[in-house]
């Protein structure tokens, strides 16, 4: 079966001081188990801020680093997920779930690619 890895992908300006509503939490961990138990979710993870992150950069032959946060970015992406599903349509499901569970006021992107085997 083919693996996807979903990409996502956040404002870091406009999330929750204190996380996630507790009534998001439940949902997101409901679905979290319930996609787990069908054997589609192989790893999934939210990321550190990306203050917190360093770009390496190939370019000319030389390496260069920068250090976050990174003011050209108004997207980044804050977690992911790789999944094993029967095609793209069935990654596009539940993907389409996961955001449904995130508060109305959230603005989340999520960009589902099949990774690319032997």
């Amino acid at each position: 079966m083919p693996r996807f890895l979903t990409l996502i992908r956040i404002d870091e300006q406009h999330i929750p001081a204190g996380g996630p509503s507790p009534e998001m939490a439940r949902r997101m961990g409901e679905l979290l188990e319930e996609i787990t138990k069908a054997g589609v979710m192989l790893d999934t993870a939210g990321l550190t801020p990306s203050a917190q992150g360093t770009r390496v950069t190939w370019s000319g032959g030389a390496l260069s680093y920068t250090d976050g946060p990174f003011a050209e970015a108004k997207e980044v992406i804050g977690g992911y997920a790789l999944l094993q599903a029967e095609d793209k349509a069935e990654a596009l499901e539940w993907t389409e779930r996961f955001l449904r569970v995130h508060d109305a006021h959230l603005t989340v992107t999520a960009e589902v690619r099949e990774i690319a085997e032997g």
